[in-house]
């Protein structure tokens, strides 16, 4: 699809009652930093991170930064901002650090998307901050992809962490002590793999390593598995809290299904267009329109983890 111009998708100043601000949520695994480039390309936009395991710098695998090429040459903003693994970053500090971002990237004409796993920050921002509230007119995506086929997908995906480098990078933030209670030690693939580095080949032998290993494999998955659950409870009482501002479900299910080119062409029918003729709507009226294509909001209450 042809990029679009900035300067005929986004209104004039003057005529705006509020600036307008994408968010895109989503559960681990679904495509959400994915789609934020994609339309980032196409809407002349920026992203700033929601994740508050990405803030931090070091564990680029095991917390899924985007990678240089990923980010096919958009700016990201809050991404591996903080120096100190223990150092806390609150959702004030979130709340702080994004509106500038925002102000910033509004204010040389370009169009914030906010993007990431971590949906109490975007609850502090664009519903509990009157300021933000009243400046930034809200467009809201949901990535939405069924249990069954995300568990799926989280499993594969935790392999090649694993294949990439994620026992590597998660051995330098060992702690004898067994503390992962604070900063970027809680990322998921740190604590559950604290008996392998603990009493893992070098203790117990080349035998009582590999036990362990897989054992800590399996437990991050059911963690992240256990966290998409989490998120997806936020999404859906998060969407209860905008009091009529829209939340467009878009359903990636079809697009896992598939493999090799037939994904990437199911990508660009199920997300991609249905999210671009959402945002066009969105950045050229002054209103949110119903559009065709998006879903309407539904949930399966089982997934939900109270």
């Amino acid at each position: 699809m042809a990029a679009f111009s900035a300067w005929n998708l986004i209104v004039p100043q003057q005529r705006r009652r509020q600036e307008k601000v994408v968010v895109v949520m989503g559960a681990t695994g679904t495509g959400k930093s994915r789609l934020s480039v994609d339309l980032a390309t196409r809407f002349y936009g920026e992203v700033i991170n929601s994740d508050k395991m990405q803030v931090y710098k070091g564990l680029d695998v095991a917390t899924n930064k985007s990678t240089a090429a990923d980010r096919r040459g958009v700016p990201h903003h809050l991404l591996g901002i903080v120096d100190d693994p223990d150092a806390a970053f609150t959702a004030a500090e979130f709340v702080r650090r994004s509106s500038m971002a925002a102000e910033e990237i509004s204010g040389r004409g370009r169009l914030p998307i906010i993007a990431g796993g971590s949906n109490s920050l975007v609850e502090a921002l664009t519903v509990a901050d009157r300021q933000f509230r009243s400046r930034y007119e809200c467009c809201f995506l949901w990535v939405y992809v069924s249990a069954p086929v995300l568990h799926s997908v989280v499993s594969e995906r935790v392999d090649r962490m694993v294949a990439g480098g994620l026992v590597e990078e998660a051995a330098e933030f060992f702690n004898p002590s067994g503390d992962y209670s604070r900063g970027i030690r809680r990322a998921i693939g740190v604590p559950e793999l604290h008996e392998f580095f603990k009493n893992g080949p070098f203790v117990g032998g080349e035998a009582a390593g590999a036990d362990l290993l897989e054992a800590a494999i399996v437990e991050i998955k059911e963690n992240t598995c256990k966290l998409t659950r989490r998120q997806l409870g936020k999404i859906w009482r998060l969407r209860e809290k905008l009091a009529g501002r829209r939340m467009h479900r878009l359903d990636a299910t079809g697009v896992f299904l598939n493999r090799g080119g037939e994904a990437v062409e199911a990508w660009e029918k199920m997300v991609v267009g249905p999210s671009t003729r959402i945002l066009a709507r969105f950045l050229i009226s002054e209103d949110e329109e119903e559009d065709a294509h998006s879903q309407p909001v539904t949930v399966d209450q089982a997934y939900i983890l109270t």
